[in-house]
């Protein structure tokens, strides 16, 4: 038998664990399908498009994680490679001087500093050791800055300088996209309310005049009955009102999806990052178009 590593093996456990959840789930919503519509198709489809579902949702879920990691460590990197260069300064080891730079502070980078600290302890080089801490954090921020401390390591430069220097530089970027990031705040504020408020406030006003004209064109009496020649001839609409209505709702989700990507892009600079405005933004949308819906129908209602 294989040995495994021990975080290899917690990780079959939680996929193990994931895919008897989602099978369960699955069989749950299907079973109460079966049991309202008795259509076994109907069924499988729902119990494939749960179980894909359950998938995405565990899968999102470690991306948002993952991600939110890499941003942690990317704010906290500056400080790190700054006591790096105090410790330095002080005369230490370069060794010596990583393992003392990790601070419970520094959570989760601490773990990535004692691990290249023990590789460069153990005389490991410390540019194959810089650049494997860059490949475990997954960063390519930090990944770029490892490479040009690379390089002034080769260069034969002062490494205490450069880590002061390179502390400095990704503070002032730090800076400028924060910056950017206010600048681009009205066309985030502009497109949630777009996509939450003005587009289904459309839809439903287009729903509610298709089945407006529906009830008007099959209350007026066919040409037949009728001797009176006009120029153009009515007919009733062959588009069904509930065929516009899921039109509409998919139409809405479509859109919000959408705009949930181009938000995560402009504000976090990754367009996984805007799926969890989905649920924000798909909620609001549903309930102003189902509202708005209802409302206008009340007030058309009222004057025909």
């Amino acid at each position: 038998m294989r040995f495994r590593p021990k975080k290899q093996r917690i990780e079959i456990r939680k996929k193990k664990r994931i895919t008897i959840i989602a099978v369960i789930v699955s069989l749950i919503i299907s079973s109460f399908v079966l049991f309202i519509y008795k259509n076994m198709i109907i069924t499988i489809v729902v119990f494939v498009v749960t179980i894909l579902l359950v998938f995405l949702t565990v899968y999102f879920r470690n991306q948002f994680k993952i991600s939110g990691r890499i941003k942690k460590i990317e704010s906290i990197f500056p400080d790190f490679l700054q006591l790096m260069s105090s410790n330095l300064r002080a005369g230490m080891t370069i060794d010596k001087a990583l393992l003392l730079s990790s601070r419970p502070e520094f959570a989760p980078l601490d773990e990535e500093i004692l691990q290249t600290g023990k590789d460069i302890a153990t005389s490991k080089n410390i540019e194959l050791a810089l650049s494997d801490m860059s490949k475990r954090i997954g960063s390519n921020k930090i990944h770029k800055t490892m490479l040009l401390i690379i390089s002034g390591i080769r260069s034969g430069g002062d490494l205490a300088v450069l880590l002061e220097e390179t502390s400095r530089s990704m503070r002032e970027r730090d800076f400028i996209e924060k910056k950017a990031y206010t600048n681009v705040l009205m066309y985030v504020i502009f497109i949630f309310l777009v996509v939450s408020i003005f587009a289904p406030a459309l839809f439903s006003l287009s729903n509610v005049l298709v089945e407006i004209l529906t009830k008007i064109l099959t209350n007026i009496p066919t040409m037949e009955s009728t001797q009176i020649a006009m120029p153009f001839s009515l007919s009733s609409i062959s588009i069904s009102t509930s065929f516009t209505n899921y039109f509409s709702i998919a139409f809405i989700l479509t859109i919000d999806l959408l705009a949930s990507l181009i938000l995560g892009l402009i504000a976090k600079g990754e367009e996984k990052l805007g799926l969890k405005y989905f649920p924000v933004i798909a909620i609001i949308s549903m309930v102003v178009y189902f509202s708005t819906k209802l409302l206008i129908s009340n007030f058309m209602s009222g004057l025909i």
